[in-house]
């Protein structure tokens, strides 16, 4: 009788564990993504929530605009993104939209929430993404995960993760 070493019956090869886990992370982000759906969109809120929606809403802006001065003293020198296609730092990010790698045309937002921990805020957008992705106009449904710090009275972007969900 052959002895299967032990976590190998379950994940027999890296192609079936990659495989797996792939499907394990597409069905909790379906999950997530429909949980968010029934969420209610912010209409007011704390004075802290409220700057943090419109601050939000004022990137989308400037990200339609290209207008990376703005962005470049918004995003935290450390700050994050996270796309389909790869993440990285600030830099990286002010170098796509300024090369119009991409172009973030116009972000319907569906609905918003906010959580305030402390100094840092965790807002969730519902949205429709249109943009110029390597020469192509796509639109995309995603939650876009933004988490703000509060720093010198300031709020700075410390993150932006986008997931794409499923269905619109």
């Amino acid at each position: 009788m052959k002895t299967i070493p032990s976590g190998q019956w379950l994940f027999p090869s890296i192609k079936l564990f990659r495989l797996r886990l792939c499907f394990l992370l597409i069905g909790l982000a379906g999950v997530s993504a429909q949980a968010q759906k029934t969420a209610p969109v912010s209409t007011g809120g704390t004075h802290a929530e409220q700057e943090v929606t419109n601050l939000s809403k004022e990137k989308w802006q400037w990200m339609a605009d290209k207008n990376v001065d703005r962005l470049d003293a918004l995003f935290d020198e450390k700050s994050v993104f996270v796309h389909m296609g790869g993440s990285w730092g600030k830099s990286r990010e002010l170098e796509i939209i300024k090369g119009g790698f991409i172009h973030y045309k116009k972000a319907d937002i569906h609905s918003v929430s906010v959580n305030i921990i402390g100094n840092t805020a965790i807002l969730l957008n519902n949205i429709t993404l249109l943009a110029v992705v390597g020469g192509n106009e796509v639109t995309n449904p995603f939650i876009a995960t933004e988490v703000y710090i509060k720093e010198d009275g300031n709020w700075k972007l410390g993150s932006l993760s986008f997931t794409r969900l499923l269905t619109q």
